[in-house]
């Protein structure tokens, strides 16, 4: 015998009265008698498979969910004036409504071992309202109940105050992203190290460390020892003063460099790929370039991989340019960056923050006015920001984006799930 999964119920059923073969309902001294609510225990009434027991008159019906080895699937057993009946001698077909209104039927047929079976599976979360309809031997029956599970009801103002928020599902791009340290460094041909051109004693110093300067202006004065007359040094380019190196009343040689002077307007961004990684990553791949300081990003290209490999580290470097227009960018100073080699677009996808485990699945949570509700979901790609989500919700689907956890620890603290 299979080992069955019975289903919990939160909520206590409601036997409703049978129909009739055109449709129609029973009389109504009948129908007041059947349609009575009837209270039931938090554990229902179970049979010897056990099932839950559904009476209605000298109808009944044992429903279960089979689990043991197979996908989970509707299981039933008929009585007739509680004596146990052959699966040929009824029908019967389970109708459920989840979440949001959508509608699934599950059509059970008779079997060799004496009960019923669909040959439909009941998807996860096992969270919906019942209906089910039977007829043994000609006598009609019908019950309706809910059975959630993995629910939970939050006000939408409670929602607000705790930072939980949707968004609906809908397609993304999911990128093959690497994660890479490097280093910014000057332009090669915009450092220009300024000298002096004959010996003799610096008379006047016109701009120091960080100074902007415009190509021309005289950054100081010299007294030549050899013409006994002074001299002035300039700046051949626009720039910033990255080093002075000269003092004022020193002396400097000829070709001592007495300032350094550096546009970075544009900088280079080395970045250094080891391993495998150096033989994915190649030019033109897009680069995301983050400041470890304040952490603010720049977009910018890959140019180029560098022959030969950093001494240090034994890595290759993969070569970037990136503007400089605020100036907050500085040479020497590391960064990490994300270099995307690749993008695969895909029909849904949900931000990473939006994902949580529930006993052994993934899931996210989808909310449907104030009820929030699990949803096991099968996953694909992922990349740092968002995941693929292969089955399981569709686009549309209002899901938590943010504070997915608070919802998780609702519902769990609620307890409204089945033993799995």
């Amino acid at each position: 015998m299979n080992s069955l999964k019975l289903l919990s119920f939160l909520v206590t059923a409601t036997v409703l009265p049978a129909c009739g073969d055109n449709g129609s309902h029973p009389d109504k001294e009948h129908a007041h008698e059947e349609s009575e609510t009837h209270v039931e225990a938090a554990a229902p009434e179970q049979g010897e498979h056990g099932g839950r027991l559904l009476r209605q008159g000298p109808v009944t019906v044992e429903l279960a969910i089979a689990e043991d080895g197979i996908e989970p699937t509707y299981q039933a057993w008929l009585y007739l004036n509680d004596k146990p009946q052959p699966p040929d001698a009824g029908q019967i077909e389970v109708a459920l409504t989840r979440l949001g209104g959508v509608k699934e039927s599950h059509q059970l047929r008779p079997r060799e071992d004496g009960s019923l079976m669909a040959d439909t599976v009941v998807g996860e979360p096992h969270s919906f309202d019942v209906a089910v309809s039977a007829r043994v031997e000609g006598q009609p029956a019908r019950w309706e109940y809910p059975s959630y599970e993995g629910r939970t009801v939050i006000a939408a103002t409670i929602a607000e105050e705790a930072g939980i928020r949707v968004a609906p599902a809908a397609a993304g791009v999911i990128a093959d992203q690497h994660e890479v340290q490097g280093l910014l460094t000057p332009v090669e041909g915009r450092l220009a190290r300024v000298a002096a051109r004959y010996p003799g004693s610096v008379r006047e110093l016109r701009a120091g460390v960080g100074d902007r300067v415009r190509a021309g202006q005289v950054l100081a004065v010299l007294d030549s020892n050899l013409s006994l007359s002074s001299y002035s040094v300039s700046t051949p380019i626009d720039g910033v003063v990255l080093a002075r190196n000269a003092a004022l009343g020193g002396v400097a040689s000829e070709g001592d460099t007495l300032f350094e002077v550096a546009d970075l307007s544009a900088l280079w961004v080395d970045l250094h790929i080891f391993g495998a990684d150096a033989q994915h990553i190649g030019p033109g791949a897009a680069v995301t370039v983050t400041r470890l300081g304040d952490g603010r990003s720049a977009e910018t290209t890959l140019e180029r991989i560098l022959p030969g490999t950093a001494t240090a580290s034994q890595s290759a470097v993969a070569r970037a340019s990136l503007r400089n227009d605020d100036g907050m960018w500085r040479p020497g100073a590391a960064v990490r960056a994300r270099v995307t080699v690749a993008e695969k677009p895909v029909p849904v996808a949900v931000p990473l923050a939006a994902l949580q485990t529930f006993r052994d699945w993934d899931v996210v949570f989808v909310r449907v006015g104030d009820t929030y509700e699990v949803r096991p979901v099968e996953l694909g790609q992922r990349d740092a920001m968002q995941v693929e989500i292969l089955s399981g919700i569709r686009p549309g689907d209002q899901v938590v984006v943010e504070q997915s956890y608070l919802v998780k620890a609702d519902i769990e603290k609620s307890g409204a799930s089945h033993d799995h």
